[in-house]
């Protein structure tokens, strides 16, 4: 019988090596689809942040203009409290009617108790004591107005009465209008120097007798 030779040479089992796939286009492929799937979702990514931050910037723009607009009618309701706070020519005139002066008033008086020495004449509304913007010191004076021109007219009847120890002058208030000075102003001749006599053009110092010429 005969027998087959040995093989010596190492047998290859597909099982336990691994053999090499031949190169194909087709990987490149789905490897550059893989890449740009990647690419996508990094760019939608993106994209869904600058969306979000764009998001975020029209919201603080919008609050940002809301505040805007609150400042700006604080501002309106300030100016038009600021401009009703100075009345007109007219509504001046019309409360210095219902106001009077009051002179001669003891350094130490307060509002309260000077309002209570006119209470009788009508309602007060308002006492304004002067006082000096350097040193605080009251200058002596006041002013009083009444809710109606009554109480302004009762109250000038109280003209020489005494408060505090002082007789108070009590007088209707005057409306100081703009551009007008309510003090008379003195006027005074020009003053001429002593010895000095012009007399048809001639002209004499002192007690000399020669005359002297004007040229002019």
């Amino acid at each position: 019988m005969s027998r087959d030779p040995i093989s010596t040479s190492p047998s290859l089992d597909s099982s336990t090596h691994d053999v090499p796939k031949p190169f194909s286009f087709t990987d490149i492929g789905s490897a550059n689809d893989q890449f740009e799937i990647v690419l996508d979702q990094v760019e939608d990514k993106e994209l869904e942040e600058i969306k979000e931050k764009m998001k975020q910037m029209e919201e603080e723009a919008l609050q940002l203009k809301e505040m805007q607009n609150e400042v700006e009618k604080q501002m309106e309701i300030a100016t038009k409290s600021s401009l009703q706070s100075y009345p007109t020519l007219e509504e001046k005139m019309e409360i210095d009617t219902r106001s009077v002066y009051i002179g001669n008033v003891d350094y130490s008086t307060t509002g309260e108790e000077l309002g209570s020495h006119f209470q009788d004449c009508g309602a007060v509304v308002r006492v304004t004591i002067n006082y000096d913007k350097h040193s605080g010191a009251p200058k002596g004076y006041a002013y009083i107005e009444f809710a109606e021109k009554i109480g302004a007219i009762n109250a000038v009847a109280l003209d020489e009465s005494l408060f505090k120890g002082r007789q108070l002058k009590v007088l209707s208030k005057r409306t100081n209008l703009p551009g007008i000075s309510q003090t008379r102003s003195r006027s005074r001749r020009p003053r001429r120097g002593r010895g000095f006599f012009a007399y048809r053009g001639i002209r004499t110092r002192g007690r000399s007798k020669r005359p002297w010429y004007s040229p002019y």
